[in-house]
């Protein structure tokens, strides 16, 4: 395969990914009560794969898209009812298409037998027999009026034009199009809209800021009435509604057309949007990267020059060096909303396998952090989601027997806090049970016969591998697989995992990373000759260190804080100064000291990994080269303050 079909096919892969994307949440959006399902849409969306898939000899996705491209166009001219049953066949066939579009770009197979088996199912859609949606109104609707609220029902064609704003500036004249209808049957009535219209000082005499809504009489076709609107296709939405079709109430008509206009500002957005290849990015970020080391070491040298005028050009360096640092990281920004959206699906079939009834809330989608740790997190996040399924949400029997609502809630939120970003994934299900999990741990030998352990600590135990207090083993779960993966993938993005429950009440799990593993700001602190940064979005205050030499802990301002003696962690050698330093760190709800011999400022800071062979190095999560060419090692704060959590309940010095 050439280099630009193997360019076009990647292009093909993420449109198919985007549109099925779309289809699923209009599916599930559609099932879940929230909206009138956009069948035109979803119709748009399996006719685009369809098409896209046959450039590419895809066969297998065409002839299966086909059959539901079919059962979509009856969907969307009211010949069949949307209900509950078609649509979960609906979002299997979207998955099939998924797979099979996977299988054929890489060169695999997928069963047959579960094609066929979906085909069969849509097949019975196709048929006389299938559930016909209603033709008229039934007992208690409003009937349609005159100029009333509800559109469609009569014995005409409804049509609903939407022109683009680049309608005109193509050559098409909208009008045209209305005149030539006028002359292949009778227009009934003919509405025009200018909502759309901006204020005299937006305004483009060039653009086109009009919509039509038009009651047709013709004994055309749909596809006769259809083809006099193929020269506009690229600039315009069109809807039909066949006569006789159900009746629509206009509230729909009205949200419809807000959701379009939502569209076409997208689509707007998506025009002065670029697609530039991550690795591209990730070069970008590594030379700048440099470009900080080169600063700082500009800076140094300018200080030391003592030239005022030498000294004032490189501290305007180093403020552009900030600025374009701070812009190339926001390129790798993405709203953690990309991971959030593929749960609702996720939360459904789960809940339906298990018959629990589940109700999702998302907040914080919008919460942006480093698009490499979004991809990492998403693994950890399912298995959390389906944890809190299967043990967390008891079964609607037990919740109403214990007075909660037989519906079940799941919360996924995210925020920023102490520069770092909190994922939490809560329910309100029965709680952990800690006899169970102390009984389990006992047994395993994790735990001593006559050892106690604290609620965290009894918490903790359930992300100890191959650890499970299910009874029995599920597709689900039982197998002791999961929260040590959460936890190993958390370690790996330099974060924390903190759990609360309460019996009865319900479980939160909390996720605390750092917002970019690539340049961040720094603080420099001193341990003996060597020098070690510290993240500056977690450094709370800096103060001297009361002088008792055994203290483990301090009391600032009625605040009990462990404390970590860095120079005991990492072995430095020679006597410790007289006065030495606590420079005093929080991420999430963590607090604690770390001691240090001295304190030397702020210093921008690129991430550099550390080698494989560092890899049990306690309190280490990277290192960076100073402007002087001095190696620093960058402090693992999230990995110190569990360490500090752990040495405290423990009852052992943390450091």
């Amino acid at each position: 395969m050439n280099t630009d079909m193997a360019r076009a096919l990647d292009t093909f892969l993420e449109e198919s990914r985007e549109l099925l994307e779309q289809m699923e949440h209009i599916l599930l959006a559609a099932e879940s009560g929230c909206l009138v399902p956009d069948l035109h849409a979803l119709f748009r969306c399996a006719h685009t794969i369809k098409g896209s898939a046959g450039l590419f000899g895809l066969e297998g996705v065409v002839r299966f898209t086909h059959g539901v491209e079919s059962v979509l166009d009856r969907l969307r001219n009211g010949e069949i009812a949307f209900d509950p049953a078609l649509s979960a066949l609906l979002l299997e066939c979207r998955d099939h298409i998924g797979a099979l579009v996977r299988a054929d770009c890489g060169g695999n197979a997928v069963p047959a037998a579960v094609g066929d088996g979906l085909t069969r199912r849509l097949q019975a859609w196709l048929s006389p027999a299938a559930p016909a949606a209603p033709l008229r109104p039934t007992a208690g609707e409003p009937v349609a009026a005159s100029g009333g609220g509800l559109l469609g029902g009569a014995d005409h064609w409804h049509l609903s034009l939407r022109f683009g704003l680049d309608v005109l500036r193509h050559g098409m004249d909208p009008l045209s199009f209305i005149h030539y209808l006028g002359q292949c049957g009778e227009i009934v009535h003919l509405e025009t809209l200018h909502e759309g219209l901006p204020g005299w000082r937006d305004y483009d005499p060039e653009s086109c800021y009009l919509g039509f809504e038009i009651d047709f009489k013709s004994e055309a076709s749909k596809e006769e009435i259809e083809e006099i609107f193929d020269f506009v296709r690229g600039d315009a939405t069109v809807r039909i509604l066949p006569p006789h079709s159900r009746v629509v109430e206009a509230a729909v008509v009205d949200a419809a057309l807000d959701k379009q206009k939502r569209g076409e500002e997208r689509k707007a957005l998506e025009a002065r949007s670029l697609k530039v290849p991550s690795e591209r990015l990730d070069q970008l970020i590594d030379r700048v990267g440099e470009l900080v080391i080169a600063g700082a070491a500009t800076q140094i040298l300018a200080e030391a020059s003592r030239q005022p005028a030498l000294k004032e050009s490189a501290a305007n360096l180093l403020r552009l060096v900030e600025d374009i640092r701070d812009t190339t990281l926001k390129l790798r920004m993405v709203p953690i909303g990309e991971v959030f959206s593929r749960f609702p699906r996720v939360v459904r079939d789960v809940a339906r396998e298990l018959g629990k009834d589940i109700e999702l809330k998302i907040g914080g989608a919008d919460t942006e952090l480093d698009k490499s740790m979004v991809e990492k997190i998403a693994d950890p996040l399912t298995h959390m989601v389906r944890n809190a399924i299967d043990h967390g949400i008891e079964p609607e029997a037990v919740r109403l027997a214990a007075g909660k609502p037989g519906r079940g809630t799941l919360r996924l939120d995210a925020y920023h806090d102490s520069g770092g970003i909190v994922i939490e994934v809560a329910d309100d299900g029965g709680g952990l049970d800690c006899g169970r999990i102390l009984q389990k741990a006992r047994e395993r030998g994790l735990v001593g016969p006559d050892q106690h352990l604290s609620r965290p600590e009894i918490f903790r135990l359930i992300l100890a591998p191959g650890f499970s207090t299910a009874e029995r083993v599920t597709n689900l779960s039982g197998r002791g697989v999961g929260m040590d993966v959460v936890k190993s993938s958390v370690d790996a993005l330099r974060g924390t995992l903190d759990i609360e429950s309460e019996a009865g009440r319900g479980t939160v799990m909390r996720i605390c990373l750092p917002l970019t593993l690539a340049i961040i700001d720094g603080f420099q602190v001193a341990l003996g000759n060597n020098i070690y940064i510290v993240p500056l979005d977690m450094v709370v205050e800096c103060i001297e260190l009361p002088p008792d030499p055994g203290a483990e802990y301090l009391n600032l301002r009625d605040e009990i804080l462990p404390l970590v003696r860095l120079r005991s962690l990492f072995e430095i050698e020679g006597p410790a100064p007289a006065r030495q330093n606590v420079v005093v760190v929080r991420l999430g709800r963590r607090k604690a000291g770390l001691v240090v011999d001295r304190l030397l400022g702020e210093f921008q800071t690129v991430i550099k990994p550390l080698s494989k062979i560092f890899d049990r190095l306690q309190g280490v999560g990277g290192s960076t080269i100073l402007g002087s060419g001095q190696v620093a090692l960058i402090v693992d704060v999230p990995a110190l303050l569990g360490l500090a959590a752990r040495r405290a309940e423990a009852g052992e010095p943390a450091g």
